[in-house]
């Protein structure tokens, strides 16, 4: 499949990650990382294939070689949970799944000897925990946050109960799922490997994938193992139990993932502690309100909060002093975990006054982040990707449904004359539909 040499392959591959919106900022450790993930021709296959689904027909062509080679590799590589495979009307396509959360993670969600986990675990520990920037890139290059956070059902009151929205649940997300997924914690398991093991001893068999993701991992390699909903809530009310954030992907319909996070390992935790009061993930609807009157002022909340967002302040009381936990409302995720630990049920959720605005759909949030980012044109024109009109048209049709500002801005970032009148005209084809041109 041509010549090239072991440098100019990684860095073609760090070339190709960084077509995502999201990215992965160059450093030697990260150039490591990848030494470690792929085999030299790994890299050189992976750096030329496209952003967007495809087919090991376009493989070959894009490679050189035959379909069914093409798809030996592919196999291969999804083997490797480097690429993920779905099934669309009899036609199979393949996907490089991001860093995070793609293969970064996958590759520590089982264990297994193909690869120096060890290492690999120390890498990702100086590139994530150590240097800042790629957490940095992940968490707060864009307005849309990669993730957000689901509140802990148990806690809330019959009233709250009643007015939260499906997609506010993971018990939704679980009896939704066509394919749910149970792997090891990546982020438990690299800080293990870090010598920095989770100071909570939290489990580490609760991190949930769903859908093509889900099937995928646990198909090709065996990073995951297909469960049923039952195993799935049994993950859940362990994590509760456990004092754990539940973390998913920041969309409403289908999300990949459900994490289920501690604040000594989770990256997203951890950002929130550092970089307070930026917020590394959409925080839920809720908002921790504490009751004066029943409180007894012991602590637990306080303590058990994940990101520290809770404080123990003195307060007169009549002729005492006593000591009342003190919410800071921006820097709390709304995860519930506080109310969990309240002896006395002293503390209650209630709705934010400002609602949480969630992306529909995984096409959705990759579209808003691109326009934030810049990197809108990296999704339209990739090549490669878009001799699929079915994804084009995903793309586009996310666009036509954005407000208008937002549209403008997509417009704009790559000056496509072609992408302005097909904005206008659809834009015209709407109206007159429903009846509002002239």
């Amino acid at each position: 499949m041509g010549h090239i040499t072991s440098k100019d392959a990684y860095k073609n591959l760090e070339d190709r990650i960084n077509w995502f919106t999201q990215g992965a900022p160059a450093s030697d450790t990260f150039y490591k990382i990848l030494q470690v993930l792929y085999e030299e021709r790994e890299a050189k296959w992976v750096a030329k294939l496209p952003v967007r689904p495809f087919t090991a027909k376009k493989a070959a062509k894009i490679w050189g070689t035959t379909e069914a080679r093409a798809e030996k590799v592919l196999d291969h590589l999804c083997e490797k949970a480097l690429l993920v495979d779905s099934e669309y009307q009899g036609v199979r396509r393949f996907v490089m799944p991001p860093p995070m959360a793609g293969f970064i993670e996958f590759a520590l969600m089982r264990t297994r000897g193909d690869i120096d986990q060890h290492y690999l675990g120390q890498l990702y520990y100086q590139y994530m925990n150590v240097e800042e920037d790629f957490v940095k890139e992940l968490f707060f290059a864009t307005e849309t946050r990669l993730g957000r956070v689901f509140v802990q059902e148990p806690v809330l009151t019959n009233e709250n109960t009643l007015h939260i929205l499906d997609h506010e649940r993971a018990s939704h997300i679980v009896e939704e799922a066509e394919y749910i997924g149970l792997g090891t914690c990546y982020c438990r398991h690299k800080a293990y490997h870090a010598g920095h093991p989770c100071e909570i001893d939290a489990p580490w068999d609760v991190c949930l994938t769903f859908g093509n993701v889900a099937r995928s991992l646990a198909e090709h390699g065996g990073h995951a193992r297909l469960i049923d909903k039952a195993e799935a809530m049994d993950a859940l009310e362990r994590s509760y139990a456990s004092n754990l954030v539940q973390i998913g992907e920041n969309v409403r319909e289908n999300p990949a993932f459900i994490c289920n996070c501690c604040g000594c390992c989770c990256e997203a935790l951890q950002a929130a502690r550092k970089f307070a009061p930026m917020q590394p993930v959409a925080t839920t609807n809720y908002i921790p309100k504490i009751k004066e009157e029943t409180c007894i002022g012991c602590g637990k909340c306080a303590k058990a909060c994940p990101i520290f967002a809770i404080s123990m302040e003195e307060k007169q009381v009549g002729e005492k002093k006593v000591k009342r936990p003190v919410v800071d409302t921006e820097i709390c995720l709304g995860c519930g975990v506080c109310a969990s630990n309240c002896p006395n049920h002293s503390l209650e959720l209630e709705r934010r006054p400002i609602q949480v605005i969630t992306p529909v759909n995984s096409t959705h949030r990759f579209v808003l982040q691109a326009i934030e980012k810049g990197t809108l044109q990296n999704l339209i024109f990739d090549n490669q990707a878009f001799a699929n009109h079915r994804a084009m048209a995903a793309v586009f049709g996310t666009i036509l449904k954005l407000p208008p500002l937002k549209q403008a801005l997509a417009s704009k970032q790559f000056k496509s004359i072609y992408l302005d009148k097909l904005l206008s005209s659809q834009i015209n084809r709407q109206r007159k539909k429903k009846g509002e041109t002239k």
